[in-house]
């Protein structure tokens, strides 16, 4: 049975802190717009800043599908689940904003991110995302799945940019300053990093 709950703390809070991956779903106002689903991964680019509150390092890939819906309308569902141990699933429906590198709190968000060397990935942006709605249920069709490890192919790639590279490589990539339905995304030329 599927359960409310007022904020992300105690129980809830351990759980999504011990997954290591999770998924964020977007969608443009447009009623024939691209739905976006994403998996996110990245030990120490996901933090919880309060009860109500939860952030995430936007990091350099093929699009910015979700940057581009946030823009437009701020809506976002961030979904993990339980893949060992005890059947859960945990989604947080709420509202969400990309902060970028040039945005005066950005680098007091980043704060929160203590445990990744973000330089090494491209960083774009910080998405926060206020809670309006966080409900559990039971994951019971969810299989076993077996975690080994972390890939180093995105630090391994991105590591070797600056930010005049970076910003000449998303400007080449065909859905990152506008989005697959024409939205605007990710601004570009990229702010300097302040990091």
């Amino acid at each position: 049975m599927g359960k409310t709950h007022e904020g992300i703390d105690g129980r809830l809070r351990s759980f999504i802190e011990a997954q290591p991956v999770f998924f964020t779903a977007t969608a443009p106002l447009s009623a024939d717009g691209t739905v976006n689903l994403s998996p996110k991964g990245l030990k120490g680019s996901f933090a919880v800043l309060d009860e109500h509150t939860v952030a995430y390092l936007d990091f350099a890939g093929s699009n910015a599908e979700t940057i581009a819906h946030l823009r437009e309308n701020g809506r976002i569902t961030l979904m993990w689940c339980a893949f060992q141990g005890p059947p859960n699933i945990v989604r947080v429906h709420g509202r969400g904003e990309p902060v970028f590198r040039d945005d005066p709190r950005f680098r007091e968000l980043l704060a929160h991110f203590p445990d990744i060397d973000p330089t090494r990935h491209g960083l774009r942006a910080i998405i926060v995302v206020t809670a309006e709605l966080v409900r559990d249920t039971c994951g019971y069709a969810v299989p076993f799945m077996a975690y080994e490890s972390e890939r180093d192919l995105h630090g391994k790639r991105f590591a070797r940019e600056d930010d005049a590279s970076l910003s000449a490589y998303f400007t080449k990539k065909e859905h990152i300053a506008t989005s697959l339905d024409g939205l605007p995304g990710l601004p570009l030329p990229l702010p300097p990093s302040s990091v």
